[in-house]
């Protein structure tokens, strides 16, 4: 195949994207196989290219962003543009719902809305005034997912808590064996996907606190969120809860660290990098 032009859209205020990223690693792979690489960091520049990555790290990514990279013969993530909880789940609780089960209360915006606090820190400031933990600027919010706080009913969750645009209350739903709490993390880049399940004694999984990892087949279920979703590139998280498939998160810009978990996938990486050529042979979506 003829080595091309691959252009990577980042947000205007993102500093360092490298090791930050996992299509970054993924960049470094590609170049070594040949192909150039160009990092675009807003859209005030346009430079040709084959294809280019919509990677602007937000819940909601702005239009301008996705005019800018219709520009381009092909996009990925092109039709992703929000993905806070609000829009995708099936398991929202309100004050007056007949649920009786357990509640979790979480952020809206993806990542405890980490990214905006990096990228927009002044409108992160105001939007999340509200939020019940931790501190930004003498203002109150979620530091992470591990903050997210879980009630054995919706009527033990304070009301200013279903009064904020910014939180959701979903039904606490998880996938659990021999006191052990899982989370199933989906990844995928065009025709190539791997699946893995992470085991943890907390009851929010993630790869900071699990203690067993296993490669699992993704559930068919998880591959029709996708193609409904419409997104090319990215990973969602979900748990089966009693034969059901329960959506938690879904995610286009795929973060990259040095846990023991990641370090562990790191093969199955380079495996899925690999997925960026379907879109030339083929120039459709998976």
């Amino acid at each position: 195949m003829m080595k091309k032009r691959i252009a990577i859209l980042f947000h205007k205020n993102e500093k360092n994207p490298r090791r930050k990223y996992l299509i970054t690693f993924f960049a470094d792979i590609w170049q070594k196989e040949g192909n150039e690489v160009i990092f675009l960091f807003g859209i005030k520049k346009f430079v040709l290219a084959d294809l280019i990555i919509v990677h602007v790290d937000l819940s909601v990514v702005p239009d301008e962003y996705l005019e800018f990279a219709e520009q381009y013969p092909i996009v990925l993530n092109g039709k992703v543009k929000d993905i806070r909880k609000s829009t995708f789940s099936k398991h929202l609780v309100t004050k007056n719902d007949p649920y009786e089960g357990k509640v979790i209360v979480k952020s809206d915006l993806n990542y405890a809305g980490r990214p905006e606090r990096h990228l927009q820190p002044s409108r992160f400031s105001r939007i999340l005034s509200k939020f019940p933990f931790g501190r930004f600027r003498g203002k109150r919010y979620f530091n992470s997912s591990l903050n997210y706080q879980i009630f054995d009913h919706s009527r033990l969750v304070p009301r200013a808590y279903f009064k904020n645009s910014h939180l959701v209350v979903e039904k606490f739903l998880p996938e659990m064996e021999k006191g052990l709490y899982f989370s199933r993390c989906f990844y995928f880049l065009g025709d190539r996907m791997n699946c893995f399940r992470l085991a943890s004694k907390h009851p929010i999984v993630k790869a900071i606190n699990c203690i067993r990892i296993e490669q699992i087949e993704s559930h068919p279920e998880v591959l029709a969120y996708r193609k409904a979703l419409k997104f090319d590139y990215g990973h969602f998280d979900y748990t089966i809860h009693q034969g059901n498939v329960v959506l938690h998160d879904i995610n286009k810009t795929t973060g990259y660290g040095t846990s023991s978990y990641e370090q562990e996938t790191k093969p199955f990486d380079k495996y899925r990098a690999g997925g960026i050529y379907a879109y030339f042979n083929n120039s459709g979506s998976y």
